[in-house]
C-alpha cells in the first residue's frame, strides 16, 4: 500500500506517494531517492514543493532517519531537491541542473571515447548498451 503525504499548494492539492517493493532487492533508499526523483522530473512534486523532514518521513515510512538522510543526500547531490536550512527542503528547479551535467557527462565521454580511438558508431553502441543495462530495456 502506498504511503501518501498531501499537502495543498496553491490551492491545488500535491501528493508525495511512496510505495517499497520489499521483494525487489533494491536497497530502500534507492527506492526512496528513485520514487521522488521520477515525481520531481514528471512534475507531480513541483518546483517549490516542501518536503517532509526526514525524521517525519522516516517515522512515516517505518525507515531508519539516516536512511531518509541518505536519500535525500542523494537527492540534493542530484539537483532534484535542495535544503534551505531551517526552512526545510525543496524540489529545486532540477530540470536545467539535470541537463547541464547530462551534457557535461556527454561531452567528457565524446572526449574521452575519441582519444580511445572508437568510431561514432562504436561510441553510440557502447551508449545504448549502457543506457539498456541502467533503463533495464530490452532491445
Amino acid at each position: 500500500m502506498p504511503l501518501n503525504f498531501s499537502h495543498v499548494r496553491d490551492n491545488h492539492a500535491v501528493t508525495l506517494k511512496i510505495e517499497f517493493d520489499v521483494g525487489s532487492g533494491v536497497a530502500p533508499y534507492e527506492q526512496l531517492r528513485a520514487q521522488i526523483s521520477e515525481q520531481a522530473r514528471a512534475g507531480v512534486l513541483p518546483v517549490g514543493y516542501r518536503m517532509p523532514t526526514v525524521r517525519g518521513l522516516a517515522v512515516s515510512l517505518g525507515l531508519a532517519a539516516n536512511t531518509v538522510a541518505k536519500a535525500y543526500r542523494a537527492l540534493e547531490s542530484d539537483g532534484v531537491i535542495e535544503t534551505r536550512g531551517r526552512n526545510g527542503t525543496f524540489v529545486a528547479a532540477a530540470g536545467a541542473a539535470a541537463d547541464r551535467e547530462a551534457a557535461a557527462a556527454a561531452q567528457a565521454f565524446a572526449e574521452r571515447v575519441r582519444r580511445l580511438g572508437l568510431t561514432e558508431d562504436a561510441a553510440l553502441a557502447a551508449v545504448r548498451d549502457a543506457l539498456r543495462a541502467a533503463y533495464g530495456a530490452a532491445d
